[in-house]
């Protein structure tokens, strides 16, 4: 869910005049899953923006304090969140830690890098909701090292309905500062897409996985 319009309006500009996300309707992008899309979204190219990724860090930890109540640790799920997490744990004053999406080979052998003891409140920072899949993996890991995930504060969503079920069968509370609706909203309307164009990447939402141009 997301928490305010005019957030997830201006957080959706941000992101189409940064080109952190990129609508191409007529020329499809390559997902590494074998999905053809007419969307890439990059959200770390956000960083390069001072004025950006201040604007995303304030929205987050207030939601994060508004949600869940300030939480004990930030984690972040790598690498596409480490940075976006870090910054959110400053504004915040409270720990930070991260989630690889396995353990190492070597060393320790961690998934999760820095201090977590169990019992404490954590909230995860994602970049980038699209399965969901991995983001929950960094919730599993998390609650199996004894932490107790608050929920989770993603910049943007696509909005995919097995997304929603993944979250609603883990019972984990997701929110997030835009999602594709208000996107391709903000972006008809500041003309990065036209009507006919609209109507393609609608398309495309509904039937992810066998969308042809």
């Amino acid at each position: 869910m997301i928490l305010n319009k005019d957030t997830a309006k201006k957080t959706a500009e941000l992101l189409l005049q940064v080109k952190a996300i990129k609508l191409n309707p007529s020329n499809p992008f390559n997902w590494a899953s074998g999905w053809k899309s007419p969307i890439y979204c990059d959200n770390r190219i956000t960083l390069s923006y001072p004025p950006v990724r201040i604007f995303l860090k304030e929205k987050i930890a207030k939601i994060v304090e508004k949600e869940f109540g300030k939480p004990d640790v930030i984690a972040g799920v790598a690498t596409g969140a480490i940075a976006i997490g870090i910054l959110v744990a400053q504004e915040l004053g409270v720990p930070f830690i991260y989630v690889r999406p396995e353990p190492k080979k070597h060393g320790r052998k961690n998934q999760i890098e820095g201090h977590l003891e169990r019992g404490q409140n954590v909230v995860v920072i994602e970049d980038l909701i699209s399965t969901g899949t991995s983001s929950l993996n960094a919730v599993a890991a998390l609650k199996e090292a004894g932490a107790v995930v608050k929920g989770m504060v993603a910049i943007f969503t696509y909005g995919f309905d097995v997304a929603t079920e993944n979250f609603k069968d883990k019972n984990i509370d997701l929110v997030t500062l835009s999602n594709y609706d208000n996107l391709l909203e903000q972006a008809l309307e500041s003309s990065y897409i036209s009507e006919k164009e609209l109507s393609t990447l609608h398309e495309w939402r509904r039937e992810p996985s066998t969308w042809k141009q």
